[in-house]
């Protein structure tokens, strides 16, 4: 290819508005999540909350969960709450730092978690249908190259303000 041709693809590429689709395959996605567990009595939040909270592990504080779902801690410590009343999680004391607190499933909770996990891998698996493992993984693979180019992107920007 010439460099007239790579700027020509460049162009074009950049006129498709790749963020609007991501963004709603990522709206249609979790909608179909929440369908999928709304007999659980899962509202997206709730849902949100204790898949993440998995990844993270037991035992991981509020304001972990926090950071890892990129919400402010008052939204969080609100579906926190009704994850407790619905006897989902429970607060215990972190043992060194008496200002947070660490988040565990209780038992009703892990089997709702089962559930919620089993229901999540049907939606990827219905999603993903048509699609070969290679064309999956090459996704992620795009994916994950434009989370890192955003990611030092606002770096970058961050470090020009404060020049």
């Amino acid at each position: 290819m010439t460099d007239t041709t790579d700027l020509n693809d460049m162009k074009a590429m950049l006129q498709v508005p790749l963020g609007n689709q991501i963004g709603r395959v990522h709206r249609l996605w979790r909608s179909a999540i929440t369908a999928a567990v709304q007999s659980l009595d899962m509202t997206e939040a709730r849902w949100t909350a204790m898949l993440h909270l998995q990844l993270l592990g037991e035992g991981a504080t509020q304001q972990a969960l926090a950071q890892e779902l990129g919400i402010e801690m008052p939204s969080l410590s609100r579906t926190l709450g009704q994850l407790v009343e619905l006897d989902m999680l429970e607060r215990r004391p972190h043992p060194t730092d008496k200002r947070a607190h660490c988040l565990y499933f209780t038992p009703a909770g892990q089997q709702t978690l089962t559930k919620l996990i089993e229901r999540t891998m049907q939606i990827r698996q219905a999603l993903y249908r048509d699609l070969t493992p290679a064309a999956v993984q090459q996704l992620m693979q795009a994916l994950d190259l434009m989370e890192r180019n955003a990611r030092a992107l606002l770096v970058t920007t961050a470090a020009e303000d404060n020049l």
